[in-house]
């Protein structure tokens, strides 16, 4: 099972509704990859996401969604090696996801969707970038994709 915080910085109230949308797509997810954890889920506004999109992925720009995944290597970092049994008390954090709710309103409009299908396709984007999926590539987009659309049609969020 996956625990989830949801955390609002925007001005926009958010439903209790559109919370349990975003709870149940990441619980789907992480059955269907069968990964547990705990992931933080931070709804922001374009201005925010531009600064964060700018200071850390060198992107001077708004974007949708942005993941940071906790489990995951960077160039130069050494490897540590501990015994699995010394951290099953720990909980596995595996990162934050942060979603642009005034970019998820103007891609679901631009899309010809509904907006929560459009929060529930960024929440599960962003988790499977947590848990390593990438789309770099032709091969890995279509298997990221397939991926998303699998979940996303679990939870009944269909185009």
């Amino acid at each position: 099972m996956l625990t989830i915080e949801i955390v609002n910085e925007q001005d926009e109230e958010i439903t209790q509704e559109h919370q349990q949308l975003i709870e149940n797509c990441l619980q789907k997810a992480a059955q269907f990859e069968e990964i547990k954890g705990e992931v933080v889920i931070t709804l922001v506004n374009n201005e925010r996401i531009h600064e964060l999109n700018r200071d850390y992925r060198g992107v001077d720009r708004p974007t949708d969604v942005l993941s940071f995944a906790l489990n995951e290597e960077g160039e130069g970092d050494m490897e540590i090696f501990v015994e699995e049994s010394e951290f099953d008390d720990y909980p596995n954090m595996l990162g934050d996801i942060i979603i642009s709710i005034p970019r998820t309103k103007e891609q679901a409009q631009d899309y010809g969707h509904s907006f929560e299908r459009e929060l529930g396709f960024l929440a599960v984007h962003g988790f499977l970038h947590l848990i390593g999926y990438d789309h770099g590539t032709p091969e890995e987009e279509k298997d990221m994709f397939t991926r998303q659309e699998n979940i996303l049609q679990e939870v009944g969020l269909t185009r």
